[in-house]
């Protein structure tokens, strides 16, 4: 026999005993996730903001699950084509509120702003309008 294969041998029965010696893990616990999108109700398409107002976006929580996968708090992020990175609004809010106050911020004139909703997922509002301090 040679030496290679006693060593495989003698690691092979090493191995089954530490094996029989530790026990399995524990099956994962299958858990639900409750992944929330509400449906945001303002703006709409047809709203026109202000820069330097406080508005208050709202969505529907009518349909909210009883256990809120990422928590109770979110983040509203504005949206645009014009410009590279999202601006956060508001932060810390609670989903179930159905409601949080904003400021529409100093930006360049425009029909392409949208609000997303974050919270268990990104929930992207309609397209609309806000009248900045500067116009193209």
């Amino acid at each position: 026999m040679k030496f290679t294969t006693i060593l495989s041998a003698l690691a092979l029965g090493a191995f089954s005993q530490l094996a029989g010696a530790v026990p399995a893990p524990a099956p994962a616990a299958h858990h639900a996730r409750d992944v929330w999108d509400p449906h945001m109700t303002y703006p709409t398409a047809e709203t026109v903001w202000q820069s330097g107002q406080t508005y208050t976006v709202t969505w529907d929580t009518s349909d909210a699950p009883v256990n809120i996968t990422s928590g109770d708090s979110g983040f509203i992020l504005l949206r645009s084509g014009d410009y590279e990175g999202p601006l956060v609004l508001a932060y810390g809010i609670h989903l179930r509120d159905g409601q949080a106050q904003v400021t529409a911020p100093d930006v360049i004139t425009g029909s392409d702003y949208s609000l997303v909703l974050f919270g268990d997922s990104g929930n992207w509002g309609p397209e609309f309008t806000i009248n900045g301090p500067i116009t193209f």
